[in-house]
């Protein structure tokens, strides 16, 4: 079973990006993959419809209808059939689980807000893995996605057969009191929930995809993550191109701007600071990590300078050798080499 579970732009802007996206020279010519139908399950409305005078045999059927994800659900995210976590058994546990206030007040809203999947979404996602299957053509491609609530534990996974699997209760929009029920929770500081929103659902919903066709980094420099997340914003650019740059890079407009008027002054500060071959992480995690900055630079600059400087170190590398596959660019393992060969100049 491969299972991988990861806790974690106006209109105006995705439809001009999608204008500019339409020029761009770089994309494939996917016209003979046939666009397939994702199918949408929403195992959230499924769960939350069970009569809880007859609990046992609804979660018989539940777990019939939704195989693998079911026990992927009850099993690592709910714990129910765990004796330690549910003494009371597993139906006692989830007809307590559904009908718990917050719980329950939570189901409301994300069904408020998600009465239906968002066709967009499903669209850009069914056009993702079109391109997805252009460049990989023997991986297995999701068939459905399945939505699904937590109580705020686990975000976007995939499961048997490359499935997606989305955390709707993590997409209810920047302005939903997230740090109200997790107040020390780092993943719920304002820079994080300002991406919690259905602009961002293709982007975080592909990106465990991404990340299990990519595997870790190789290497423990700054270089060789600047390299690695590199590489993954540039196919991440590939199978989504209709989608805002600055989206897959969650970062707001303003920081994205901020980011291309200074790359030069970014690339300086690591060169000035001598971090691109610096092995401590702590360190340099702010450059490739989620922050709400990059430390030594300018307020205006996000978290995650050093992955933005990555990718444009991989654009810059395929401009030099364009007949390169996305196989064959993922499969490199050398940064220093990518590095030395893409012969990357920043923009002054």
């Amino acid at each position: 079973m491969s299972t991988r579970i990861v806790s974690l732009l106006f209109c105006a802007l995705f439809f001009f990006n999608a204008c500019q996206q339409d020029k761009r020279d770089d994309l494939p010519d996917i016209s003979h993959i046939p666009r397939k139908k994702l199918e949408i399950r929403r195992f959230e409305q499924d769960l939350f419809a069970i009569d809880t005078n007859n609990m046992a045999a609804g979660l018989a059927k539940l777990e019939q209808k939704y195989g693998e994800f079911a026990k992927i659900y009850f099993g690592q995210i709910l714990g129910s059939k765990d004796p330690q976590v549910a003494p009371q058994g597993h139906a006692a546990y989830i007809k307590g689980f559904v009908s718990f206030p917050a719980v329950r007040k939570l189901s409301d809203t994300i069904q408020d807000l998600y009465p239906k999947f968002p066709s967009k979404t499903q669209e850009e996602l069914e056009e993702a893995l079109r391109y997805l299957k252009y460049y990989f053509p023997e991986r297995k491609t999701p068939q459905h996605l399945t939505t699904f609530l937590s109580e705020y534990s686990f975000g976007n996974f995939i499961y048997t057969g490359d499935n997606l699997a989305v955390g709707l209760d993590f997409f209810l929009g920047e302005n939903y009191p997230y740090q109200k029920y997790y107040p020390e929770n780092p993943n719920f500081s304002a820079y994080m929930t300002r991406t919690f929103n259905r602009e961002h659902l293709s982007v975080k919903t592909m990106m465990p995809l991404l990340e299990d066709i990519i595997g870790p980094a190789r290497g423990d420099q700054m270089l060789d993550v600047m390299i690695h997340h590199g590489k993954r914003l540039y196919l991440l650019d590939h199978l989504l191109p209709m989608v805002a740059d600055s989206a897959k890079m969650e970062v707001s407009q303003k920081q994205w701007d901020w980011m291309i008027e200074n790359e030069r002054n970014m690339w300086g500060h690591f060169l000035e600071q001598n971090l691109l071959y610096n092995n401590e992480w702590q360190k340099f995690r702010k450059f490739v990590e989620y922050s709400p900055n990059s430390p030594g630079m300018p307020a205006e600059a996000p978290g995650r300078t050093g992955d933005w400087v990555g990718w444009q170190i991989i654009k810059a590398y395929m401009k030099q050798f364009p007949a390169t596959s996305m196989k064959e660019l993922l499969a490199l393992t050398n940064s220093q080499d990518i590095l030395k060969k893409s012969r990357y100049k920043p923009r002054q």
